[in-house]
């Protein structure tokens, strides 16, 4: 087992490690409730960490973190209603078709 990445709270941690698990990384969260014990330890040290199972996963892993934590800003504009879309997004709010190319 391998840490990946400290977490800033257990709800990233845990939506982490599940897109890991989900990319063919099995992952789990470490630290999930060590945020009670805060002011005993320092608090950077009581922050839920996400690990991966396999060490050979770990270098995919840290690439695939990263891309969530900065995720590609872009401009579109859908082809079925002409809306401009800004962001991450892959989907056109206005009639939820999809960005070509997604």
């Amino acid at each position: 087992m391998k840490r990946v990445v400290r977490a800033p709270n257990l709800m990233v941690a845990t939506l982490w490690a599940d897109m890991l698990t989900h990319a063919g990384m099995p992952s789990t969260v470490q630290r999930a409730f060590a945020s009670s014990i805060a002011g005993e330890l320092p608090p950077d040290q009581a922050l839920p960490e996400v690990w991966v199972d396999e060490d050979d996963h770990h270098g995919r892993a840290l690439r695939m973190v990263d891309e969530l934590q900065h995720p590609v800003d872009r401009r579109w504009v859908c082809q079925r209603c002409d809306e401009v879309i800004e962001g991450p997004f892959e989907q056109c709010w206005n009639c939820g078709s999809l960005r070509v190319g997604a």
